[in-house]
């Protein structure tokens, strides 16, 4: 993929006016384009907020950008499906999951207690392993990691060669999860959709891959989450600005 000429191209879409004015968060999204796909990319993102089930939006941004540094090209997370029959179940694994990858058990029930209140967040919460307690200082608007893509054609290929459904929703969750676990500070990443007829989740990390649970909540639930749990931050400024600013480029190759 050339660095040249790419454009960042952003969505955000609520109900009852912007995010800023207490409007509930509908959808979000965002592709890496060339000038040339703009048009394309617009569309892709403007069916994405209008088809949403949260809602209809009656507030809606989209923004481009030029990128104007070097996009860095990372392989997707090796990828694990963990098939459960309850939240509990899914809970469960996800705890085991990413106490595996690294993080304290006393962090992650701390954690888990605080999803409820945490749950109306349009981005994700930092929380630190050490302290057991949310850093970023975002209130309500939380961290939106940002600038990255996985090109179709390529991705249609590694889920054809893991036979795996070729879902826009995995592959931009895979992206995110890909993009975020390449910093050295990132320990593990616990989400789930605010989609309420999303009910799957995953818990992903450098150390483990991407896992896939099938049920982190229940059907109809509008309540999302999103923690990116980090040790050894000692610029917090620069890991915020690496997640939001820092564009990337998921690149599958088949293994020989």
């Amino acid at each position: 993929m050339s660095e040249e000429g790419f454009y960042s191209v952003r969505m955000r879409a609520s109900e009852n006016g912007a995010h800023e004015q207490g409007g509930k968060h509908i959808s979000g999204g965002e592709l890496i384009s060339t000038y040339g796909n703009l048009k394309n990319a617009v569309n892709v993102l403007l069916e994405k907020a209008l088809t949403h089930s949260r809602g209809t939006p009656d507030f809606m941004q989209i923004q481009l950008e030029l990128i104007d540094q070097p996009i860095t090209k990372l392989k997707p997370l090796p990828i694990g499906i963990n098939e459960v029959e309850s939240v509990k179940e899914g809970h469960s694994i996800a705890q085991n999951l990413l106490e595996i990858a690294g993080v304290p058990r006393n962090c992650i029930e701390r954690a888990f207690e605080q999803i409820t209140e945490n749950s109306g967040l349009r981005g994700a919460i930092l929380f630190d392993i050490r302290s057991s307690e949310r850093i970023d200082n975002r209130n309500d608007k939380g961290i939106r990691v940002s600038r990255m893509d996985w090109s179709t054609s390529n991705f249609d290929k590694w889920a054809v060669y893991h036979k795996i459904t070729r879902s826009q929703r995995v592959k931009e969750a895979l992206v995110l999860a890909t993009k975020v676990s390449q910093h050295p500070a990132t320990i593990a990443e616990l989400c789930w959709s605010d989609d309420p007829e999303y009910i799957s989740g995953y818990v992903a990390s450098k150390k483990l891959g991407y896992h896939r649970i099938t049920r982190l909540k229940e059907f109809g639930d509008e309540r999302g989450c999103r923690i990116f749990f980090i040790d050894g931050l000692s610029d917090l400024h620069a890991y915020i600005t690496y997640l939001e600013k820092q564009p990337i480029f998921v690149e599958w190759e088949e293994e020989k």
